[in-house]
């Protein structure tokens, strides 16, 4: 597999092997800070920085607390180009990545116990990689779920092994969805379940579908699945295109974001139909991750108010925004103007001192520093 090299890194002079000290016993000077040099065509956007060649990168999870992302790659749908999906393995020390699936050798490995529904492996030919969602298994070993168009709408399932020097990726598995369905988001429940996010109705043209969701008319909602189970509309998440999704550790409660009515809704899965509580936000909230810090970082274009918009729809760049999980107080944290090469932003997330941005159209992912 061809390895991208985004950046190229010069380290400067390098600490001899044996020289951990000077001469005199005491600590050898620090090594310089890598000196890092855009390619051409790459040049960042103030301090939004880029690794540019993967393409409609939406989505972006950590695997663990280690050096690598797993970055989702949408087909030409939204964008009207005729590329395929793809699953990128990105190492955010390096500026790295990978092409991980499907690569030059996908592997797979059908779990028919959990997934005997699912009527064969995923067309590799014919599939858009959007939404993700990861959960550890064993010590380093983890579960990926992803919403996949394409061929066929369902959520995809993929085994993580990253116990070795570098990740590998496994197809195991899908659960089929609805009819009508196009699926956005997903998270994992703690019995290998899933809830996931409705979009919009599949069966309708696209631009129309998005109309609704602009006009902020009702078009979709969450669905649920556990193993060995149906996948089941829950009753009165109906929402404005549906999107980004989350759970709490324990499954109680679930965060979901609405596009249409520009919002971010948490349920309470404790009680039927499950309660509900909103905080509008300043953008048109897509993606949902979690910081380590147990706060929610959702990203959207910036909307401009109604009065101030001559042609609908009115957006100047993006912003993160974190949200408090128990008050919903929500707090812009970073973002960029309409003049960043990277708009369309779709997720945020937090690895260590960064922030990762992903997007649903372009040819690169963003980071930026997080304070």
């Amino acid at each position: 597999m061809t390895r991208n090299v985004i950046l190229h890194v010069a380290l400067g002079v390098a600490t001899m092997a044996g020289a951990a000290c000077g001469g005199d016993g005491e600590p050898a000077p620090a090594e310089p800070e890598p000196v890092v040099t855009a390619v051409p065509g790459c040049e960042a956007s103030g301090v939004l920085q880029y690794v540019c060649g993967p393409i409609n990168a939406e989505d972006i999870v950590q695997v663990g607390d280690s050096d690598w992302l797993v970055v989702s790659g949408m087909n030409g749908q939204l964008t009207g180009t005729g590329v395929n999906g793809h699953i990128y393995l990105v190492n955010h020390r390096q500026k790295t990545y990978d092409e991980w699936f499907p690569g030059e050798s996908p592997m797979f490995a059908p779990d028919t116990d959990t997934f005997g529904a699912c009527p064969g492996p995923i067309d590799t030919a014919s599939f858009s990689s959007h939404g993700l969602a990861l959960r550890e298994q064993e010590a380093g070993r983890y579960r990926l779920y992803m919403t996949g168009h394409g061929a066929r709408e369902a959520i995809e399932v993929f085994d993580v092994d990253a116990t070795g020097e570098r990740p590998s990726l496994t197809w195991i598995g899908c659960v089929e969805l609805p009819d009508g369905t196009f699926s956005n988001s997903v998270a994992i429940l703690s019995d290998g379940g899933f809830v996931t996010t409705k979009m919009m109705d599949a069966s309708v043209p696209f631009e129309e579908g998005l109309g609704a969701i602009n006009s902020g008319a009702v078009t979709g909602n969450v669905y649920e699945w556990h193993p060995g189970g149906e996948v089941m509309a829950v009753p009165g998440t109906e929402l404005s295109g549906a999107n980004g999704i989350v759970v709490s550790s324990d499954d109680r409660r679930v965060f979901v974001t609405a596009i249409g009515t520009r919002e971010m809704v948490r349920f309470d899965r404790s009680v039927s139909p499950p309660g509900k509580a909103t905080v509008e936000l300043p953008v048109a909230p897509d993606n949902i991750r979690w910081t380590t810090d147990g706060t929610l970082y959702t990203i959207g274009a910036n909307v401009v108010p109604p009065g101030e918009c001559a042609t609908p729809p009115c957006q100047t760049g993006w912003s993160v925004i974190e949200v408090n999980p128990d008050t919903l107080a929500a707090t812009r944290v970073a973002g960029a103007d309409q003049n960043a090469t990277l708009q369309g932003a779709s997720t945020g997330l937090r690895v260590g001192n960064e922030i990762w941005i992903g997007t649903y159209s372009g040819d690169r992912i963003g980071y930026l520093p997080a304070d």
